[in-house]
């Protein structure tokens, strides 16, 4: 069985012959950086992925977009005012972010042709706040006094991220043959942000981004392929709940930081294909363990989970510094692991 085929059958919710592994860093010394400012950061990501594949020939592929974090439009990701926010406009279905992307994705999908699935990182629009210039530890407060005060013009920003979001995936789904997107959500950290203001707020763009994502995919060969990533990076907490009506097809979550369980969440999320188990952090086995405790904790993580629709990873990006032999040493122990 290829690993094409390892991966679909997983993500089909049935038992492959072994189960895969899909791991993923970011290859730009900071992922934050604008690549409009710094092109030579394209290349390096672009080099970074061939060099993994070559290195690791991973069952699975993420394409990280390092450098394509900042959203090319002032009057959100610098937002000051609510009159900010009415005034955002979208920047264009052949803005050059957009365009350079899809160029991007083409050439990732280059390196590895059709032997792995690979999967277009897309941020949610509420996250794209986040990395704009309000400050990280102000984000999250400046956005729920926004929600607070005016939530249809905060809604407005998002609506109009999210069409220009949801052409991005249709484009690097329909041109660049990318088999589905990885979408990246997270909680706002602020007590304010009631779940009332979740639903009116962030679920509607969320949805309209992962709409375009399915409508794509449903007519590939692969049918729709989606990746939910609720995001636990730094320790980020989330309520899961809030997302088990997402239209996506696969499910990432942080399971050291929730405190769930790869078996737990497949039921939380209705059965549907999982991705994860592993500590993505410097203090996690997976990065300072020895062989023999990386092998324990691949199977102890199978033997809770199961081998039906599981494909072991982490919580999110690991470290830039972990040794591949670390990677490797989960992939024997899968491929060795009886149920």
């Amino acid at each position: 069985m290829t690993k094409r085929e390892l991966v679909l059958k997983a993500f089909r919710n049935e038992k492959p012959e072994r189960i895969p592994v899909g791991f993923w860093f970011h290859y730009a010394k900071d992922e934050l950086v604008d690549g409009f400012e710094n092109p030579e950061v394209f290349e390096t990501n672009i080099a970074g992925h061939r060099k993994f594949y070559t290195d690791f020939q991973p069952d699975l592929v993420k394409i990280m977009t390092d450098g394509y974090f900042i959203y090319p439009n002032k009057l959100f990701m610098e937002a000051k005012t609510l009159d900010d926010l009415r005034k955002v406009q979208s920047i264009g279905e052949n803005h050059e972010w957009i365009e350079r992307q899809v160029a991007f994705a083409k050439t990732i999908k280059g390196i590895y042709g059709d032997e792995v699935l690979s999967f277009y990182n897309i941020f949610s629009p509420a996250t794209l706040f986040k990395f704009g210039k309000h400050g990280e530890e102000n984000a999250s407060k400046l956005f729920a006094d926004f929600a607070v005060e005016d939530s249809a013009a905060l809604a407005h920003a998002l609506g109009v991220l999210a069409e220009d979001f949801a052409i991005l995936a249709r484009r690097v789904i329909n041109e660049a043959k990318i088999n589905g997107i990885y979408y990246s959500v997270q909680d706002v950290a602020d007590s304010r942000f009631s779940d009332a203001l979740r639903l009116e707020v962030n679920a509607p763009a969320d949805r309209v981004v992962l709409d375009a994502a399915n409508e794509a995919g449903a007519t590939s060969e692969t049918g729709a392929l989606n990746i939910l990533h609720i995001c636990g990076y730094e320790g980020q907490r989330n309520n899961l709940s809030h997302y088990v009506d997402y239209p996506a097809q696969i499910i990432n979550w942080a399971a050291a930081v929730e405190k769930v369980s790869l078996a737990q969440g497949k039921r939380l999320f209705g059965g549907r294909p999982v991705i994860g188990g592993f500590d993505s952090t410097v203090n996690g086995v997976l990065y300072k363990g020895d062989r023999a405790e990386i092998e324990a904790e691949t199977r102890r993580l199978l033997q809770e989970a199961g081998t039906t629709g599981v494909v072991l990873g982490a919580d999110c990006t690991i470290p830039r510094d972990i040794k591949l032999d670390h990677l490797r040493w989960v992939r024997d122990a899968a491929v060795a692991f009886q149920d």
